[in-house]
This record gives structure tokens, C-alpha cells and sequence, in this order.
């Protein structure tokens, strides 16, 4: 053998590299790979939360004018007349048409007033009884007088009117649920 300095009695030793660069190197794709990750997540994530939150940040029904009829049909009114409207509502993306009925008296001034025929007590539908001359709930007997006022029974205060206007000779109403039970009238939707 030879004395040469490669001819040494161990393994040749291999060039150190520092552990903590191998560490810095590592961590930092891998934050490189999180960061990405989260970027890409919430460009995709941006339609599902707009998907999903377009109903709350959208007004659910846009509360519209219903013609009920010429406004001359009601100008001798001796007694409250039922009508039935269409309703359209808009709630979410769906779009339904519903009836309703009310009806069309006059208030103790002599004005066209138009009440729901939903009881403030329950939300049962309230009739015109042409023999006592008064509105009479039949789930909980409540009674109310040609113009709405509470007579009588459970319901906490009358029927309720809903707003009115006159436009090209009909008679325009704009529909809307108040809240029950209570004793003042509280508009729902």
C-alpha cells in the first residue's frame, strides 16, 4: 500500500451539510404549500358563501300593490265584501303566487278600508256573518264589527287594515302578515 493521504483508515468522509438548511429549506415549502392552499380554498370557497348567504343579504318579498277592483264597485257599500287577491312573492330564488282574501268596507268615517281576513288571535280565517252583521272567528269565537273593532272574545285587539291607494280607478292593496297574540299590530311580512 501506498502512504497516500486518501489511504486513511476510515470511510472517506462526505461533505456536511447543515442540518438546520435542509430544516429551513423543508418548512419553507411547506408553508409555501399551506399558503397556496389556503389562497386556492378561498378563491373556491367565495360562490358556495355568496350561494349560501344571497338569501339573507337579498329583502325576501318586495311588497307590491294587488288591485282588488274598480274603486266604483265600492262606493255604495252597505256591507264588508270579500275579494281575493294574488300575492307574488319572491323568497330565495323561488317565486310563488298565492291568495289571499280581505275584505273591502268602509271605517266608521265612511272611507274604503280594506281589513285581512286572517284573526289576530290565531291566524284563523275570519267570515262576514250577514245575520249578526259582524266578523266571527270560528276557531276561538272572537267578534269584531263591520269596520274591524274588537267586539269580543280572545283575540288582544281588532282586525287588521291593510294600506290602500287609488290609482286609474282601481283600488290598490298592498298585503301584508302581522304578528299574533299581541295587542298591537306588529308587521311579520
Amino acid at each position: 500500500m501506498c502512504g497516500c493521504a486518501s489511504d486513511s483508515e476510515g470511510p472517506t468522509p462526505k461533505p456536511v451539510t447543515p442540518s438546520s438548511f435542509l430544516d429551513n429549506r423543508r418548512s419553507f415549502l411547506g408553508a409555501l404549500l399551506g399558503v397556496g392552499s389556503v389562497f386556492v380554498g378561498g378563491l373556491l370557497s367565495v360562490p358556495l358563501i355568496r350561494f349560501a348567504l344571497f338569501p339573507l343579504i337579498r329583502r325576501t318579498t318586495e311588497v307590491k300593490s294587488s288591485p282588488v277592483g274598480a274603486a266604483s264597485e265600492f262606493s255604495a257599500l252597505t256591507e264588508p265584501v270579500m275579494r281575493t287577491i294574488q300575492i307574488e312573492m319572491l323568497d330565495g330564488w323561488r317565486k310563488t303566487v298565492s291568495e289571499k282574501a280581505v275584505y273591502v268596507t268602509t271605517d266608521k268615517n265612511g272611507q274604503l278600508c280594506v281589513l285581512t281576513s286572517v284573526c289576530p288571535h290565531l291566524g284563523c280565517t275570519v267570515p262576514w256573518n250577514k245575520e249578526k252583521n259582524q266578523f266571527i272567528c270560528p276557531c276561538h269565537g272572537a267578534t269584531f264589527t263591520k269596520d274591524g273593532a274588537r267586539v269580543s272574545g280572545p283575540s288582544l285587539r281588532g282586525m287588521d287594515t291593510l294600506e290602500t291607494s287609488v290609482q286609474d280607478g282601481q283600488l290598490l292593496v298592498r298585503f301584508q302578515y302581522f304578528r299574533q297574540l299581541v295587542s298591537n299590530k306588529e308587521v311579520v311580512g
